[in-house]
């Protein structure tokens, strides 16, 4: 995440209108989220709460928004490393403050944060085993075994008639579909042949409901 600009720093001035620390408290709070920099309500209480126009009010938001996050991203947690953002000739008694109510809730913060961020599935369960053709009209075709992996992975993202569903990887045939892949490895057996066997990976797209 980029360090913050000038502007960031002058649109946080705006802050030293608010009536009581409570409101900037309040305003650092619902900044935080993603979502709030969107929200017509919380822009027209910011510009009744500190008398300002909407742009400077949209530009403090998204400013109380970089700072909090640029904390949360660089894991900071000390009053020192959270002073060291600001610049010199920045209102002391407001870089406190800042400061001060940052570290009240920067917990909750990144425990929001990761949360929300988007990470590789779990496995939760693994299972496999290997299947062989017992008729066949190729006699190669029957020498061929089959691996099937089947993985339960978590978040669950699947859902179907308002069920949610886990995501199964490699389920039996003819179960709902969604978009998770699942392998199916052949390794060929080589009689004439000595050579290491060669795998193929075949993908398919299935759904385990619980």
């Amino acid at each position: 995440m980029a360090a913050l600009t000038v502007e960031v720093f002058a649109a946080l001035q705006s802050l030293l209108k608010a009536s009581s620390k409570d409101d900037v408290r309040q305003l650092c709070q619902e900044s935080f989220s993603s979502s709030a920099l969107g929200s017509k309500k919380l822009l027209d209480v910011t510009c009744s709460s500190l008398s300002v126009t909407q742009e400077e009010a949209e530009q403090l938001l998204q400013a109380l928004h970089r700072l909090t996050r640029l904390v949360v991203f660089r894991d900071l947690s000390s009053a020192e490393a959270i002073l060291a953002l600001f610049p010199e000739n920045f209102h002391p008694n407001l870089k406190n403050l800042l400061t001060k109510i940052i570290l009240e809730h920067v917990s909750t913060w990144r425990a929001e944060a990761q949360t929300n961020q988007i990470s590789l599935p779990r496995l939760v369960d693994l299972d496999w085993r290997v299947d062989i053709k017992t008729s066949s009209d190729s006699i190669n075709r029957m020498a061929v075994p089959t691996c099937l992996l089947q993985m339960k992975v978590h978040p669950l993202s699947c859902s179907l008639e308002g069920k949610e569903g886990q995501q199964g990887l490699g389920a039996p045939a003819g179960q709902q579909k969604c978009q998770t892949p699942s392998f199916r490895i052949s390794n060929p057996i080589h009689r004439k042949n000595l050579a290491p066997p060669t795998c193929s990976v075949c993908l398919e797209s299935v759904c385990v409901l619980t």
